[in-house]
Parts: structure tokens; sequence; C-alpha cells
């Protein structure tokens, strides 16, 4: 009879088990992203075409810029396999500081544009091996630019750099590819020169 009640007890528990275990409720499981599988960081000198000059991305193709306003010495250094950008524009001081003051603040207001999406935007200054200071944006959150940066001799050359995906923003997905490209960006300031 110990048997027979042991084996009643083990089966109606299955069965409560099974019973309450089939449960109609699903919930979808958040979608995956794809692994990236990044190179190794290797460089090239930017051609001799352009009044500055620094080291760019092997991996990464050199284009003009076709936008509508842009000038002869701006430049896009694309990533194709990560859908990257980084936008470089130039103009020259030509030793006007009003000039120079409008720059900066262009640049600034392209920076706070995405104030509204931005976690959290942090102002870095960093001074280049050549002795170069820059002044960088990192931004956090679901912004089209993570990183732009603005460098000037304060008399003659105005650059500035601004980081993009061309990509839907979602930037937990993009984080490994952020930081690569930051990396390649920072190589870029630290090699950039002027051309007299």
């Amino acid at each position: 009879m110990k048997k027979q009640s042991s084996y009643l007890v083990v089966m109606l528990s299955l069965a409560v088990v099974f019973l309450f275990s089939c449960s109609r409720d699903y919930v979808p499981k958040p979608k995956g992203y794809n692994r990236l599988d990044l190179p190794p960081h290797e460089y090239q000198l930017l051609p001799d075409t352009l009044p500055y000059f620094f080291e760019y991305s092997k991996h990464a193709l050199l284009l003009k810029d076709t936008s509508i306003i842009s000038e002869p010495d701006w430049i896009e250094v694309y990533y194709p396999n990560l859908k990257a950008d980084v936008h470089i524009t130039y103009k020259k001081v030509k030793g006007d500081t009003q000039r120079l003051k409008e720059f900066m603040e262009d640049a600034y207001f392209l920076v706070s544009k995405h104030q509204v999406k931005a976690y959290a935007i942090d102002d870095i200054i960093m001074t280049s091996p050549s002795g170069k200071t820059f002044s960088i944006a990192e931004l956090e959150g679901e912004v089209p630019s993570q990183f732009q940066f603005v460098c000037t001799d304060s008399v003659t050359n105005f650059l500035r750099g601004a980081l993009y995906f061309n990509t839907r923003v979602n930037n937990d997905s993009l984080q490994p590819a952020i930081e690569f490209v930051k990396a390649d960006v920072v190589h870029m300031m630290n090699t950039l020169e002027w051309k007299d």
C-alpha cells in the first residue's frame, strides 16, 4: 500500500507540474545582434593633396565630401564594413580672430544639437605628441555622432572631425565599433600635422 501511495503522489506531482508548465503566455526574446570581428589597427598616410595630413586606418576608404555645403579640403574617412564615417572639415583662419570665433561657435553648436538625445556630453582637452591641442566632445546616449573634435593653431588652420554611423542608432550594439573607430580617430589626432 505504501508503494501505491508514493507512486500516486509522484504521478500527481508530475501531472501538476506538467499542467502548470505548459503556459500559453509567450514573451518574445529581444532581437540579437551580429558579432563584430574587428581587424587589428593598421594605418596609412593621407595623400599630400590637402593642407593637412595624418595617418588613417587601412580599413577605411578616403572619400571626397560630396555634401551640398562641402568645401575643397573636406573629406570623409569611410569604414565600409562598419558603415561609419569620420567627416573632416577644414577651413583657413587667415589670421582673422572673428573668423576663428565663428568656426568655434559652429563646432560647439553642432555638438549641442545632440543634447536632446545625449545622456552626457564630456568635454576633454587633449594634447598630441607634436603639441597640438584638441577639444574633444564624447557623447553618450542614442545620438548619431558619438565623438567630435576640433583642432586649430588659431592663426592659419581650423580642422573639425565628427564620427557618424550610417545605421539605426543603437549604441549598445554599436559600442565595440564605436570604440574601434574612436581609437583610429585618436590616432588621426596624434599624427595630425599642418602643411606649411
